[in-house]
């Protein structure tokens, strides 16, 4: 039957006409597939490029993202944008996308006194950002769920179908995302005296207006629903961690950005270890509240000089990673070690192009590039920044559920790639390593330094009585793209998992070490300290088709399973170990068990000399974020999104 014609419970005669009809009608107007995509206009990097004239080309540019129908916030399948601002009482006219006009155009034209614009821009640069999470992943991604406690007590988790986009949420110079609330809050504020040319005089700035911090914003969110106990700090790195993988995030979708990316080509001539546009984040926030440049640059640092503000590179030192401990200064390590490796494998593959430009001397002569020569480059920079921006997120399924470190992340990153792409021609992986080295950043208990010898290693045993439950988890793989069915089916194959290791009968006390977990719940003494074993949780079972540069795909299974122990004599702490598991889903056999074991002696001491260390310094140091009322990224970012 067509459209709107229903035939069936008719008599014969009208039936046969009801089915011409709607052949005609189908004939006369055929329906029309729905696009691909979407495309939406936005600042390219924040309002602050339209006020200097040889930046006012890079000002906008238009994001292409996936196509779905949005009901008018901008509200969708992941997103929902709510414009309320408190600190005004006011509620503003959602946008609606799908209104022929915008769609026809572009969406509205950016413009920092319009917040319909403003909604139309943090939904368009979120949307992008979880288009480059499934990507790497394999997978559609999930927020975190809302956990809440019934009247036995007993946990509960519920699905979040939305996040939630608050642009003008506060009045302050903030932006953060809250793990309670499953949103993004967004700041507005007064610029500083001083600020420079970019900002009129006690004028407003929107964080919602800067493509970085909402990317940076979103990117918290996303990793959330990937490890939501990287929100625990552990030890100095986690939330380092987390800071330092959002503005990763962040910075690598600059060199999505055609004409900005060609523009700083061209002005560095090629070289991005130069001060430019696309190594640093948040130009405008960082100006507004009184620094020099950007809130953070991952290539350089302003310093004054005979009198003068002038911007100059900093070289990598063995001491970066021990010599920081606060959470973005640690952070801002791992970033610039990853740029870092980033602008070795840029340089490596334009290497060619400018000894073709330069008659084989790899010297470029004097005077503008050429504008094919800068094409040329612009799109080795992008294809590096995307295959680097993949291994980042895609590592994330290759780290252990709780207490990551950076040397942990680095095996991660090596390994994830090694599986995908096996040979290395153009050197990413050794160019990581080089990179981490140089700043001191170094896997525990790995004593060569060989990209190689960081991958993570096969299991040391096959778990042989949990091999028919996973192979009923692996026949059960398959593609979807519904999320709350992906989630359900998440549920159910986690607690089949779990009955198979609560299961004391079932699993071999090697099998249950192998995963770092051990027997039932009880009281347990660890490093000298009464405790309690918790019981074991299974938080999630992914499903994840990955396609590799050759096209050749991997399907895997990605298990999470912790365990608690709490001491005594400090309930409020929970340590935590565990394991994540990939799983080949075609022969359900284990590939890598990357685990951190409960109750370990040596961590567990650590963890708690760490909590004390924290407690110690609570009223200064952001590491105290499990107090009652706190907010973890709204302290974190008191100062600023991502300071």
């Amino acid at each position: 039957a067509g459209r709107g014609v229903r035939v069936g419970a008719l008599p014969a005669a009208a039936e046969g006409e009801a089915v011409a009809a709607a052949r005609l009608a189908h004939a006369t107007a055929p329906p029309l597939p729905e696009p691909s995509c979407r495309h939406l206009r936005v600042f390219a990097l924040d309002p602050s490029l339209a006020a200097r004239l040889e930046t006012l080309g890079l000002n906008e540019t238009t994001l292409e993202i996936p196509w779905e129908r949005v009901e008018p916030g901008p509200v969708g399948a992941s997103l929902e944008v709510v414009d309320i601002d408190p600190a005004s009482g006011a509620a503003y006219a959602p946008v609606d996308l799908d209104d022929p006009a915008l769609i026809a155009a572009h969406g509205l034209a950016p413009s920092e006194a319009d917040p319909r614009f403003h909604q139309q821009m943090v939904y368009a640069v979120a949307m992008r950002t979880i288009g480059a999470f499934e990507r790497a992943l394999g997978r559609p991604v999930l927020w975190a769920p809302h956990v809440d406690r019934d009247a036995g007590g007993r946990l509960r988790e519920h699905f979040v179908a939305q996040l939630r986009i608050y642009p003008h949420a506060l009045r302050a110079a903030n932006a953060y995302y809250s793990p309670e609330r499953k949103a993004l809050l967004f700041g507005y504020f007064h610029a500083r005296a001083g600020a420079g040319a970019e900002h009129v005089p006690d004028g407003i700035v929107f964080t919602c207006l800067s493509h970085d911090v909402i990317a940076h914003e979103t990117a918290h969110a996303l990793l959330d629903g990937v490890h939501r106990r990287f929100r625990e700090p552990t030890n100095p790195d986690v939330l380092a961690f987390h800071e330092a993988f959002a503005d990763i995030v962040a910075l690598f979708q600059h060199f999505g950005i055609a004409a900005a990316l060609e523009a700083e080509i061209a002005r560095t001539r090629g070289d991005l270890g130069r001060e430019n546009l696309l190594g640093a984040l948040a130009r405008q926030f960082g100006r507004a509240v009184g620094g020099h440049g950007a809130l953070r640059d991952f290539i350089g640092e302003t310093i004054e000089r005979d009198g003068e503000t002038v911007w100059v590179p900093r070289p990598p030192r063995p001491t970066d990673y021990a010599a920081s401990r606060q959470p973005h200064a640690r952070g801002a390590v791992l970033v610039a070690a990853v740029f870092d490796a980033f602008r070795q494998i840029y340089h490596r593959r334009a290497e060619v192009l400018v000894r073709l430009a330069s008659g084989g001397s790899g010297v470029l002569p004097e005077g503008a590039l050429p504008e094919v020569l800068v094409r040329a480059l612009a799109e080795e920079a992008a294809k590096a920044a995307r295959h680097v921006l993949g291994m980042c997120i895609r590592a994330l399924d290759y780290c252990p559920p709780v207490d990551i470190t950076f040397g942990e992340y680095l095996r991660a990153l090596v390994t994830a790639d090694r599986d995908m792409a096996p040979a290395d021609p153009l050197g990413y992986r050794t160019a990581l390593v080089s990179a981490f080295r140089a700043r001191g950043i170094q896997p525990e208990g790995v004593g060569l330094v060989a990209a190689e010898s960081l991958l993570w290693e096969p299991p040391e045993l096959q778990p042989t009585s949990l091999a028919d439950t996973l192979r009923a988890l692996a026949r059960a793989a398959g593609p979807g793209t519904d999320r709350r069915r992906l989630w359900e089916r998440s549920r159910r194959q986690a607690r089949l998992l779990k009955r198979w290791l609560d299961a004391p009968d079932r699993l071999r006390d090697e099998e249950r070490a192998l995963f770092g977990l051990r027997r039932e719940p009880g009281p347990l003494a660890v490093a000298g300290r009464a405790g309690r074993l918790q019981p074991i949780e299974v938080h999630a079972v992914r499903h994840a088709l990955r396609v590799g540069p050759d096209g050749e795909t991997r399907r895997d299974l990605v298990v999470e399973a912790t365990q608690s122990w709490v001491p005594d004599d400090a309930p409020q702490l929970r340590l935590r170990g565990g394991c994540t598991l990939l799983i080949d889903s075609g022969t359900a056999e284990l590939r890598y068990c990357i685990r951190k074991a409960v109750a370990h002696p040596r961590r567990t001491a650590e963890q708690i000399a760490f909590a004390a260390e924290a407690a110690a310094h609570a009223a200064e140091d952001p590491y105290g974020l499990d107090r009652p009322g706190r907010e973890p990224f709204a302290v974190l970012h008191a100062h600023g999104p991502g300071e």
